[in-house]
């Protein structure tokens, strides 16, 4: 497959529940070697699209492609391809894991011992204990190493961190770094912001049912308000840096000697500005994702 091919492709899919809307008019590309975040709150539709992508729902119209292949005709082999952790996960809950893991090579006639055995070391994870007896941030792990286990070309994951502890969610965002480096697909569905941030390289929202939003992260963060502190060593004029391209807004603190100013795009503008005073102390702090994200979802009442 070439490089500039689409892992995965839809084209107006649309999923009703009735008469309530799943997933509406989707047309996306996500392309080979990227992380792509799919982003929206609980209800907004990501796990319905991570459904129809796997073929365990049929859509009300349009189509979709993964890996080339279509959906709905080649879905045996999609799924045979792919590693893939639901939101809903369900386990053999009187299997070890060791046991869970080998039933799942043998089915897919491959080796995975050493592959497993590196994972569970990595989010140590005990191997032989039954799946019963695990806790839910154990169960989450036996997840992540099934869906890893078989290196494949494209992982599929929903709401992958749910209910492991912070030094576990880290290993896992050093997983998706390494598995990017080898030239793997991630399609990432979360609605836990930081962590969309730290690993994918696009982002999609997903607002009601429908894809409101794509674009890289750098370009959603450039889109947010930076923040720029500005400590003087006597008052300045803040009406100066209303002036300045970009900026919304100036506080003044201490007699205006301090300003805090917040800016949409580039602060060049109040840096340069505030050269031509005697500046004691700066602090900027960058537009985050979230900000971003809450701009497409206010006053939205959020779907199923």
């Amino acid at each position: 497959m070439d490089i500039e091919t689409p892992i995965i492709e839809t084209d107006g899919l649309t999923k009703y529940y009735g008469d309530v809307p799943g997933i509406i008019d989707l047309d996306l590309s996500v392309i080979k070697g990227e992380v792509f975040g799919f982003l929206g709150p609980n209800g907004a539709g990501k796990t319905t699209t991570i459904r129809l992508l796997l073929n365990f729902l049929f859509p009300t119209s349009g189509s979709a492609r993964v890996l080339g292949l279509d959906v709905v005709r080649d879905s045996l082999e999609i799924r045979r391809r792919i590693g893939y952790l639901p939101g809903d996960l369900a386990l053999y809950d009187t299997m070890t894991a060791r046991e869970l893991f080998l039933y799942f090579s043998n089915l897919r006639k491959m080796d995975t011992t050493a592959r497993v055995a590196e994972l569970a070391e990595r989010f140590d994870l005990d191997l032989d204990r039954k799946i019963k007896d695990y806790s839910t941030g154990n169960r989450q792990k036996v997840g992540l190493v099934n869906a890893f286990m078989h290196d494949p070309e494209l992982l599929i994951l929903d709401e992958p961190t749910v209910g492991l502890d912070p030094l576990v969610q880290q290993e896992f965002q050093a997983l998706v770094t390494d598995t990017k480096a080898a030239g793997r697909t991630m399609f990432l569905s979360s609605h836990i912001l930081s962590e969309v941030d730290r690993v994918a390289d696009r982002a999609g929202i997903v607002r009601e049912g429908r894809l409101v939003a794509v674009d890289t992260i750098e370009a959603f963060k450039a889109k947010a308000h930076a923040t720029v502190a500005l400590r003087f060593a006597a008052a300045v004029p803040p009406d100066e840096f209303l002036k300045c391209e970009g900026v919304v807004n100036v506080a003044t603190r201490h007699d205006d000697a301090l300003l805090v100013i917040t800016v949409a795009g580039s602060v060049d503008a109040v840096i340069k500005t505030a050269a031509k005073y005697h500046v004691e102390s700066i602090s900027t702090r960058d537009g985050e994702l979230e900000e971003v994200f809450l701009s497409y979802y206010s006053g939205s009442t959020h779907g199923r």
